[in-house]
């Protein structure tokens, strides 16, 4: 009889190639999750918005997985799937390539020339490879007909729904929105003249984001964020070539690449360098950005990757060598500090007026970009998804909710002008769980290569070594808080 139980083991056509037992456990959820979906469908075919983030193309099989569920509002208007990989590369290139990396000649002068451009090498091949396996994951999902479009949802649907709500999203919330804060005080510090206090240009920077945050969607900042990679290539062409230039002048000042302090501080100076180092390659938003990508999405992040490497590997290396080798020991907490002695530049003034015109426009972008993340838990919570995103009812708050976290930001950045400290315990504690820790994670939860294996063991050790890092790397930051405490004041003229 067809279809009935056969006790030789043999199959029918139908069971042999329709019915084929490949799917995992996963699998299985996945089918059954788009059967449901499908059912809620037909029930509610007038009202339901369809999510077009969970249309993906299994390209091998030439098949199109589509899971149709309702998309907030947060997903729906900012994290908007429009993007193409150079797109997708310009995002990146802004997140990652920001002024933070004027910091790396002080980083490398806590380290010695070994130390430091080996921890400089292994962040960018360890980052580089971190995120593209953060990709793999994303893209395996949405091969699957789930796209994920959040880092707290990779955390919840992976790992569970407590790791999502209370570990990474949190973490992922303070490292972006501490980030928005110490950018609006670099900003504030990059424009100060002596007749102002600090406050006031913190205030007037923070105007310039609050025009900035209005900008509708990530999507809609790929044309900024492509001024911005053109910008971050100028100030570090400045600031390399003002390295060499002075380095190599008459009045060169004295080289010394000895680490300074004893050695319990250049121990401590070693693991607060490392978090420096950690920071300025750190992204926090990865998930996010391959959001904006439009489907289907293989391939596109890997591609963009290499784009934004390219211009990482320029110039974080360019300025972290040149500026070590000029000022050695000496090299201040930002290598345009050490172009001025005692007020006196050491360079042309237009050189020093573009490089920081350069980095000051530069900053602004990746300000923004920091805010997105903002941005959407906000337009997810307050904003209608059924109704268009430009109707009255959607517009209105969000530029009351968007002007109100920038005006929080700056207000805070105006009263703790000491906020780097703060950032750099925000940074150990957020950027290597983010960017060196969960990736690993996600990979071998997801993947779940052999145990016999180099990936599962190589990953392991990955995540093992930078937890342990990011820990010392946090103890450092907040002694130095403790150290710096006495020098501490709101509103101070810093």
């Amino acid at each position: 009889m067809e279809g009935e139980f056969n006790p030789s083991g043999e199959l029918d056509a139908g069971a042999l190639f329709v019915l084929k037992s490949r799917g995992s456990r996963l699998h299985c959820g996945y089918h059954l999750n788009q059967v449901a979906g499908l059912l809620g469908m037909k029930r509610d075919m007038g009202t339901s918005v369809l999510n077009s983030m969970d249309i993906s193309r299994t390209e091998d099989a030439g098949l199109v997985v589509d899971s149709s569920t309702e998309l907030d509002a947060g997903a729906k208007f900012v994290l908007k799937s429009r993007g193409s990989w150079l797109h997708c590369a310009y995002h990146l290139t802004t997140t990652i390539v920001a002024p933070a990396l004027l910091s790396l000649p002080y980083a490398l002068s806590l380290m010695g020339w070994f130390a430091g451009v080996f921890c400089l090498t292994l962040a960018a091949l360890v980052t580089f490879y971190s995120y593209n396996l953060l990709s793999l994951v994303l893209e395996h999902h949405a091969q699957l007909g789930h796209r994920q479009l959040r880092f707290r949802d990779m955390a919840r649907d992976i790992l569970g729904p407590g790791w999502g709500k209370y570990f990474v999203g949190p973490i992922q919330f303070g490292l972006c929105y501490g980030a928005v804060i110490a950018l609006t005080l670099l900003g504030g510090q990059n424009l100060k003249l002596r007749s102002m206090q600090l406050y006031q240009f913190v205030m007037l920077y923070g105007v310039l984001i609050l025009v900035l945050v209005q900008v509708p969607s990530f999507h809609s900042l790929r044309y900024i964020n492509l001024v911005s990679l053109v910008l971050c290539l100028a100030y570090s062409a400045c600031a390399t070539a003002g390295s060499v230039y002075i380095g190599s002048s008459r009045n060169a000042p004295t080289k010394d690449y000895s680490v300074k302090g004893s050695k319990q501080n250049q121990a401590f100076g070693a693991f607060n360098a490392i978090s420096i180092i950690a920071t300025t390659y750190g992204n926090g938003i990865l998930p996010e950005i391959q959001a904006t990508v439009e489907p289907p999405v293989k391939g596109k992040m890997f591609k963009g990757l290499c784009l934004c490497y390219v211009v990482v590997v320029t110039t974080f290396f360019s300025v972290a060598i040149s500026g070590y080798w000029a000022f050695g020991n000496s090299a201040q907490g930002t290598v345009l500090a050490n172009f001025m002695i005692d007020e006196k530049p050491l360079l042309p003034t237009w050189v020093l007026l573009m490089t920081n015109v350069f980095s000051l426009l530069q900053l602004s972008a990746v300000c923004v970009v920091n805010l997105q993340l903002t941005n959407e838990v906000l337009e997810r919570k307050f904003a209608d998804p059924k109704l268009n995103q430009f109707s009255i009812r959607n517009v209105v708050p969000r530029l009351i909710l968007r002007s109100l976290s920038v005006i929080i930001a700056t207000t805070l950045a105006a009263m703790f002008p000491f906020f780097g400290d703060i950032n750099a315990v925000i940074g150990a504690f957020g950027c290597i769980p983010l960017d060196f820790v969960l990736p690993m994670v996600f990979y071998n939860v997801t993947f779940k290569p052999s145990k016999n294996g180099l990936i599962f063991w190589g990953n392991t050790l990955i995540t093992t070594i930078f937890s342990a890092l990011g820990l010392l790397g946090a103890i450092s930051s907040i002694r130095q808080i403790i150290l710096d405490a006495n020098t501490y004041s709101l509103f101070a003229n810093l």
